[in-house]
């Protein structure tokens, strides 16, 4: 990690200034987020302006839009453009350009994959079994229509998560840290390819210095180091997600709204279509963070 980083552990005072100011701003309610747009593809410069404000304080803003029911893929695609978010991460459960339907899947492929489901998905970053050149810094998400009951949202600021951690124990940090804390084991994808095994650091800095987290709760198809440190680090940080913090943020988005954000920690609770109402969010991830460069 670069010398001149709050995130390196050497660097006490620079990290101690960084989280005063980090917390100081950070949001503790939703309504904080909430920015209500007319278009997300025709942004308007204090909209878009709006946004930024909200990712800088806390890697992510919420997005309440005019749009409830249209079923456009151009509206994350257009709208990331505007934060430049150019570069989608191509996946085969994706369309063409990488926007992914998140709908539930009644067989196929897709079916096989739990955010293709109505069951609940836990505390995870997206990408977490990609490759070091294909890190997926930005993600959108934007909802076409919400599922008859639950689909709801925790939130968490990954640089808060870090700053509760390293508040715990350094030694934490540095366990998550290291190259080879987090293995994805190798798999044949459905498509016939291959893919190996993926380790890599929880926690890492890019080279604009940013903070990067790349994480799963789940329990299964993931490896993590064998040593003490390792998994006293890996506990620590579950039962930070475990419970509430004053900075853990929930809620649902409904028609029309969406999430904008740097790859912040995120899950989702089970929910129930009915009729109509059957679940439909539009999922954009990006290998760029948001920089206000459209």
């Amino acid at each position: 990690m670069p010398d001149a980083s709050p995130f390196d552990l050497g660097n006490p005072a620079g990290y101690a200034a960084w989280r005063d100011r980090k917390l100081a701003a950070a949001p503790t309610t939703l309504a904080e987020l909430l920015v209500e747009i007319d278009d997300p593809r025709n942004l308007s410069g204090a909209e878009r302006n709006a946004v930024l404000e909200r990712v800088r304080r806390a890697n992510m803003a919420i997005y309440a839009s005019n749009t409830a029911g249209q079923a456009d893929t151009e509206i994350p695609r257009r709208l990331g453009r505007q934060l430049g978010l150019v570069n989608l991460d191509q996946h085969y459960l994706a369309d063409d350009e990488g926007i992914s339907a998140l709908t539930v899947a009644e067989g196929g492929t897709h079916a096989e994959f739990i955010p293709y489901t109505d069951r609940a998905i836990k505390w995870h970053t997206d990408g977490y079994y990609n490759p070091p050149d294909r890190t997926v810094s930005g993600m959108l998400l934007h909802c076409v229509q919400p599922a008859m009951s639950g689909g709801d949202n925790q939130l968490l600021d990954h640089e808060i998560a870090y700053i509760l951690l390293r508040d715990s124990d350094p030694g934490f940090v540095r366990a998550l840290s290291a190259p080879d804390a987090m293995t994805i084991p190798a798999r044949v994808e459905a498509d016939g390819e291959a893919r190996p095994a993926q380790s890599g650091p929880v926690f890492s800095v890019d080279a604009g210095e940013n903070l990067h987290m790349r994480y799963t709760a789940r329990r299964i198809s993931i490896l993590w180091k064998d040593d003490a440190a390792t998994a006293a680090a890996v506990a620590a940080l579950e039962d930070i997600l475990a419970r509430e913090t004053p900075w853990t943020l929930r809620g649902r988005l409904e028609a029309g709204m969406g999430l904008i954000c740097n790859n912040v920690l995120h899950d989702r609770s089970a929910f129930r279509n009915e009729g109509d109402r059957q679940r439909l969010l539009y999922r954009a991830r990006y290998y760029e963070r948001i920089n206000g460069r459209g």
